[in-house]
C-alpha cells in the first residue's frame, strides 16, 4: 500500500501535497489533492485542496483545465475569512490568465492578489507561498519590480518561518528580467543579470546549499547559464554548475521543459553548431509564456548570426524585436483599459449619486421631499433623540391657482420654501411634503419650543408681500405641532404624530386670523 492510500489526516494530507509540488512533482500532488477534495468535509481543508490543485494545474501546463478549476476554487474560498486564501487563489489564477492570454483578468487577480496577502495580520508558511506565487505571476507579466518586491517579501516571512533561503532563490524571476532586456535590444544588460544570477548559484554550492534548491530553480539557473553561454560567456562546464547537468532538473513542470529544450539550443550555439541550433528551434514546441513569445526568434537570430547568415539573423532579430513590442502594447492597452473603466466607473458613481439626490429633492422648491424626510425621521427617532414634527399647509392656496394660474402657485410655493427656511433655527429640517403641504422636524425640541417656531413662521408667511406676486389673493400658512413618543414602535409612533400635527393643523386653520 503506497503513501496515497495511508493518508487519513488531512492536515498532513495537505502539507504532503505542498512538498510534492515543491520538488516539482506536481501530478502526484494533484492526485493527492483531488483524493482530499472527494473526501473531505471540512470546508477550509476543501478550499485549500482546490487552491493546491489550480497551483498543481498551472505547474503541470494543462491550460484547458484552468477555467473549471478557478471556479470550483473561487467558490470554495468565497465564504471563508482568511485572507490568505483569497490572496493565494488569486495569484493563481493571475498565472492562469496570463497563460490564456487574458491580460487584463490576470492584471485585475494581480491586485486583488497583493491587497488580500497584504491583509494577512499572521503570516505563516502558506502566505510566504502565496507572496511567491505572487511575483511568478507579475514576473511572467514583466513587471519585473514588482516581482523582485514580492519574491523578497516571500523570502523575509519563509525565514521567520522556518523556510531555507534556497527555497525563494526564484532565479527564474530575474532570467526573464534579463532575456526582456535583450529581447529589446539591451544585449549587455542581459549579460549582467545573468552573471548575478551565475554568482548566486555559485554562491549556493560553495556555501554546499546547492542541494536544498528547488527542481525548477536548478532548471532556471541552468537556462541562465546557458543563455549567458550563446551570447558568448565562458561558463564552467561538468561538475555541479554544468548547464546540460541543471537543465535535466525540474521533474514534470512544463516550463522546466520549455527551458530544457530551449537550453538545448543556447548550448549548441555556445559550442559552435549553430545550424544544430536553428534544426533545433525548427523542431520543438515551448510556450510563449515561459520566457516571451520572442525568445524563440532572438535565439535563432544569434544562431544564424554565428553561421554567418547576417541578412536572415537581421530578420529574425526585427521579428523577436516586434514581438517584444507587441507584449508591450498589451500591457499598454490592458493598462489604458483599466484607466478607461476607472473613470467609467467613477462617472456612474457621480450619475448614481446625482440621481439619489434627485431622488430625495424636490424639484420645484429644491427642498427635501417626503422620501429623504422620512429617513431623517427615522433616523433621529432611532438615535432615541426628542423629536417634535409640525405640518404646514398653505391658506388661500386654490385661490391663487384658480385666479392666477399653475404658474403663479408655482411661484408662491417657492417663496413659502424660502421664508419657511430662513425663519427656522439652525439643525431644524423642512421639506415638502406634497402639493401645498410642508413639514417641518424640530429634534432636541418640546412643544413650548414649537409654538414659538410656529409664531414666527406664520408672522414671516404673513409680512411677505404676496399682493405684488397674486394680486388680490392673500396667502397664509396654518400650522399643528405634535411631539414623537418613544413609548410605541418606530412607525406608529411617527404615523401617531403626523395624524395629532394634522389634527391641530386643521384646528389652527378653522381658528379666527387677525387683520
Amino acid at each position: 500500500m503506497g503513501w496515497l492510500d495511508r493518508v487519513d489526516d488531512q492536515v498532513d494530507a495537505l502539507t504532503h501535497a505542498r512538498a510534492l509540488q515543491e520538488a516539482s512533482r506536481s501530478a502526484e500532488s494533484y492526485a493527492l489533492l483531488e483524493r482530499v477534495i472527494r473526501t473531505t468535509t471540512d470546508p477550509a481543508a476543501r478550499a485549500d485542496a482546490m487552491v493546491q490543485r489550480l497551483s498543481a494545474l498551472i505547474n503541470l501546463g494543462r491550460t484547458a483545465e484552468f477555467t473549471r478549476a478557478i471556479e470550483e476554487a473561487s467558490a470554495a474560498v468565497r465564504d471563508l475569512a482568511e485572507p490568505y486564501l483569497h490572496g493565494h487563489l488569486n495569484a493563481l489564477a493571475a498565472l492562469a490568465a496570463h497563460h490564456q492570454g487574458a491580460l487584463d483578468r490576470c492584471v485585475t487577480h494581480l491586485v486583488k492578489a497583493a491587497r488580500a496577502l497584504g491583509a494577512v495580520e499572521d503570516p505563516d508558511r502558506d502566505t510566504a507561498w502565496g507572496w511567491h506565487d505572487l511575483a511568478m505571476a507579475y514576473s511572467y507579466l514583466s513587471f519585473h519590480g514588482y516581482a523582485l518586491g514580492a519574491i523578497e517579501r516571500a523570502r523575509q516571512l519563509g525565514l521567520t518561518a522556518g523556510i531555507p533561503e534556497e527555497t525563494f532563490a526564484a532565479p527564474g524571476i530575474r532570467l526573464r528580467n534579463a532575456v526582456a532586456l535583450d529581447h529589446n535590444g539591451d544585449s549587455d544588460g542581459c549579460l549582467r543579470v545573468l552573471r548575478d544570477v551565475a554568482a548566486d548559484l555559485a554562491r549556493f554550492m560553495h556555501a554546499g546549499r546547492a542541494g536544498r534548491l528547488r527542481p525548477s530553480s536548478l532548471a532556471a539557473y541552468g537556462y541562465a547559464t546557458a543563455r549567458q553561454a550563446a551570447l558568448g560567456d565562458r561558463v564552467e562546464s561538468g561538475g555541479e554548475g554544468d548547464p546540460s547537468r541543471l537543465l535535466s532538473h525540474g521533474g514534470d513542470s512544463a516550463r522546466a521543459r520549455d527551458m530544457r529544450q530551449l537550453g538545448q539550443v543556447c548550448l549548441a550555439v555556445a559550442a559552435g553548431r549553430p545550424i544544430e541550433a536553428v534544426t533545433r528551434l525548427d523542431s520543438i514546441r515551448v510556450s510563449t509564456e515561459t520566457l516571451g513569445a520572442a525568445e524563440p526568434a532572438r535565439l535563432r537570430s544569434i544562431a544564424l548570426a554565428r553561421a554567418g547568415d547576417h541578412v536572415a539573423a537581421h530578420r529574425a532579430d526585427r521579428l523577436a524585436f516586434r514581438l517584444a513590442a507587441q507584449r508591450n502594447d498589451r500591457l499598454r492597452d490592458v493598462y489604458i483599459d483599466g484607466i478607461a473603466a476607472r473613470i467609467d466607473h467613477e462617472e456612474m458613481r457621480r450619475e448614481a449619486a446625482r440621481f439619489e439626490g434627485e431622488a430625495l429633492t424636490d424639484p420645484l422648491t429644491g427642498l427635501p421631499n417626503r422620501r429623504r424626510l422620512e429617513r431623517y425621521i427615522t433616523a433621529v427617532v432611532t438615535r432615541g433623540e426628542r423629536v417634535v414634527i409640525g405640518v404646514c399647509d398653505l391658506d388661500g392656496f386654490k385661490a391663487v391657482n384658480t385666479r392666477h394660474g399653475h404658474h403663479s402657485g408655482d411661484l408662491v410655493l417657492q417663496r413659502i420654501a424660502g421664508v419657511i427656511n430662513r425663519v427656522m433655527r439652525r439643525g431644524d429640517f423642512v421639506a415638502r411634503y406634497g402639493g401645498d403641504e410642508f413639514v417641518v422636524v424640530l429634534p432636541d425640541t418640546g412643544m413650548t419650543e414649537a409654538t414659538e417656531v410656529a409664531r414666527r413662521i406664520e408672522a414671516a408667511v404673513r409680512a411677505e408681500d404676496w399682493e405684488s406676486l397674486v394680486p388680490g389673493t392673500p396667502v397664509g400658512v396654518s400650522i399643528g405641532f405634535a411631539e414623537v413618543s418613544g413609548g410605541s414602535g418606530l412607525r406608529d409612533a411617527l404615523s401617531v404624530a403626523f395624524e395629532e400635527a394634522d389634527r391641530e393643523m386643521l384646528r389652527a386653520k378653522s381658528r379666527p386670523r387677525a387683520s
